[in-house]
């Protein structure tokens, strides 16, 4: 049900013109309380119920790990080099303002929030986790949308990604600043699991990063697809163990894991390698957003809750839009290029969920602000297209392609779905 659900909405949101996580999101949503618990006998329960849902919990985690070592593979540590200062002022004010914005606005929502749902105390740590989580930009839906518009080459396309892959590495730097402040119980677990996490980066990078260039060389006559891929998955997945141990969460060592592996190599010797990993988090993701959906109850918002959305849409979408246009706009872009670019990283998406979801197991948000912030997601990822269609007439004469690996971005279970009929 999880995948056929999947399947039609993803479908359907390719006929609106929009990317298929849009889709994959809302059919988690429609599979929970708000739209299929509304039918009455308790469908959710019947068709979820609790003895199952450790088990899907499970699988959802291991889509996760899986998705986010292929963010890691696919990130191009080039695009925080050599930039301008344009490109530099427009990421630090599409970060810095959000994250303001984000923090101040759980200050004024605190009264609001539902106690029971939050394991945190005081407002320091889930007010930092807000403006995180408000900083975000979905930097692989935002680079399939640039895709799909052919905007690859497009001054505008290259300098949101330019700044989406800035934004993204300050913005993971802070929530895993935050995630050791809620995990830890005084300075010295904190300083001690700051240590340990710097420890192994530097393993990674100078013992285990070298290790796998010696082992995936083409002239080793044991190098291969098979190795390749074994080694490959017990990595990410011993990393997003490792991290999960020390307190953070293990999205952070699967993460780790993708940035440090050796591209050169492996696409040398095993390129379909990373595909396969890639095509085995398609199947898995689905359940990770039915899994967020039955966190998401919209009918239980009631009226202060849909202050709470309107709030959190208002924010989001200020803090990126002025944050991003104003700062293109005063070093030298033009209007509709700065409208354009605002609209690009304000798109949210799945790495949006996948911080929220942190969140939600650190205790740092109630069920209500849960809601707002994962409908944020969905709704500023909707508006892209249309927005970008009106600010940079130009994106609107590509046609949006459907199906085919080059528009995979770790989370198409259209396109594989084609592929394999």
């Amino acid at each position: 049900m999880i995948l056929a659900a999947a399947y039609v909405f993803a479908r359907l949101a390719q006929r609106a013109r929009q990317p298929v996580v849009v889709g994959e999101i809302v059919a988690g949503i429609v599979l929970g309380p708000s739209v299929l618990g509304l039918f009455p006998g308790g469908p959710v329960d019947v068709i979820f119920p609790s003895e199952v849902r450790p088990y899907l919990q499970v699988l959802s985690q291991l889509g996760l790990v899986l998705f986010m070592f292929g963010v890691g593979y696919e990130f191009d540590s080039s695009h925080l080099r050599g930039h301008g200062r344009q490109v530099t002022a427009v990421s630090l004010s599409s970060v810095l303002l959000p994250f303001a914005l984000g923090a101040g606005l759980f200050c004024v929502l605190y009264p609001w929030l539902t106690a029971p749902d939050t394991t945190v105390d005081g407002r320091l740590v889930p007010a930092l986790f807000l403006g995180a989580a408000m900083s975000i930009t979905a930097f692989p839906v935002l680079a399939r949308i640039i895709s799909e518009r052919g905007l690859q080459k497009d001054r505008i396309g290259v300098m949101s990604v330019a700044c989406a892959a800035i934004q993204d590495f300050l913005a993971w730097v802070v929530l895993a600043v935050v995630v050791a402040l809620a995990q830890s119980t005084g300075i010295r677990p904190l300083a001690r699991m700051a240590l340990v996490s710097a420890v192994l980066l530097l393993i990674l990078w100078y013992a285990v990063r070298p290790g796998l260039i010696w082992l995936f060389a083409p002239e080793r006559r044991w190098s291969g697809s098979a190795l390749i891929h074994a080694v490959l998955v017990v990595g990410l997945l011993l990393c997003a163990w490792a991290t999960q141990a020390l307190g953070l969460h293990a999205v952070f060592g699967a993460f780790a894991f993708g940035v440090i592996a050796p591209r050169s190599s492996i696409d040398t010797t095993a390129p379909e390698v990373p595909e396969r990993i890639e095509q085995a988090s398609l199947f898995l993701l689905p359940v990770f957003f039915m899994v967020t959906g039955l966190s998401v109850d919209l009918g239980g918002l009631g009226g202060e809750g849909l202050l709470i959305l309107l709030a959190v849409l208002v924010v989001a979408c200020f803090g990126k839009f002025v944050g991003a246009a104003g700062s293109a706009r005063l070093t030298g872009a033009t209007g509709r290029e700065s409208a354009a670019l605002g609209v690009l990283l304000n798109a949210r998406g799945l790495t949006e969920l996948v911080i929220l979801n942190v969140g939600l197991s650190l205790g740092v948000l109630d069920s209500r602000l849960f809601t707002a912030m994962v409908m944020m997601a969905v709704v500023t990822t909707v508006m892209t297209g249309p927005l970008l269609d009106r600010f940079h007439p130009a994106a609107r004469q590509q046609p949006v392609r459907s199906g085919g690996a080059e528009e995979r971005s770790g989370h198409d279970l259209v396109s594989l779905q084609d592929e394999a009929s």
